[in-house]
């Protein structure tokens, strides 16, 4: 049996940043806190509440004084740093410095229209953490477009300004760009920015190259991973033999009878320790030799 590992799957700079800065200050013995999950992947989670980091909500967080508390790489939404400020909280700022970026776009895109006639569009997940981050730099003004059907909430007869989610995928974006463009009234303004991270868009193809090349695909991911449900369809596509698994105890034998090659990949929150140990479940379960 062959097993691989896909050397691009694994946690992307955002993520890699925010547990660095998570580790670093537990090093230092002092209490930490991380606003939501600091990445959707329980098994890294659970390891790194062991080594003390406490994971609160915003309900929490608001009546929390004089603590430090770790921003994750999702971003969040100028009310927090209010919060943080009035309650003497030290932040850690983990956010993405792709997401920051965008977020500093949207805010000037905000503040310069002073009459605001503009449409403000977001194409992403609502209620997702950077989504809820990016709403917020426009006093939660801007429209959020999950699907490309989705476009007609929009008045096509206003301007239109859009930006994406930097995890959506790029043809979703284009689709999106196509209908308006289709729709828009010719005396309205219609701008769109391409914000999605290159880091993470290029998985797509690469995922299905690598799905394709095996006979079964192991992907290791979180339940809650948005990006790894996106990625997961990849696999899918490429290879009907395609399983997602949340630890390496959920891998079951009956998937690998009568196969010669196993892929092992995962999502941008999938830590490389997680796809490690379920190559060694493989090799424990079909008796397998170094």
């Amino acid at each position: 049996m062959i097993i691989e590992i896909d050397q691009g799957s694994g946690f992307c700079f955002g993520v890699t940043r925010a547990i660095s800065k998570a580790e670093e200050e537990l090093t230092g013995g002092k209490t930490l806190y991380c606003l939501g999950d600091i990445v959707h992947n329980g098994q890294e989670c659970n390891r790194l509440q062991q080594l003390g980091l406490k994971t609160i909500e915003h309900e929490e967080f608001d009546n929390l004084h004089d603590e430090t508390v770790l921003l994750r790489a999702h971003g969040e939404p100028p009310h927090t740093y209010q919060v943080a400020q009035e309650n003497n909280i030290e932040i850690v700022d983990a956010t993405c410095p792709v997401v920051l970026h965008l977020q500093e776009r949207i805010k000037r895109e905000f503040d310069t229209d002073l009459d605001h006639n503009k449409q403000i569009v977001i194409f992403g997940k609502n209620g997702h953490a950077e989504v809820l981050g990016l709403v917020g730099q426009t006093n939660g003004t801007a429209i959020v477009i999950e699907k490309p059907e989705e476009v007609e909430k929009l008045d096509f007869n206003r301007d239109i300004y859009l930006y994406s989610q930097t995890t959506k995928s790029l043809d979703g974006f284009r689709l999106v760009v196509e209908l308006i463009k289709q729709n828009i009234h010719p005396s309205a303004t219609f701008q769109y920015y391409d914000t999605i991270c290159r880091q993470v868009a290029n998985r797509m193809p690469h995922i299905r190259d690598f799905a394709s090349r095996h006979d079964v695909v192991l992907f290791v991911c979180g339940k809650k991973s948005s990006n790894g449900k996106a990625l997961f369809e990849q696999c899918q596509q490429a290879n009907p033999h395609s399983y997602m698994i949340d630890a390496a105890s959920e891998i079951d034998t009956r998937w690998l009878d009568g196969y010669d090659s196993v892929g092992i990949c995962g999502a941008t929150s999938t830590p490389k320790w997680l796809m490690e140990e379920c190559k060694v479940r493989i090799e424990q379960l079909l008796g397998c030799h170094k």
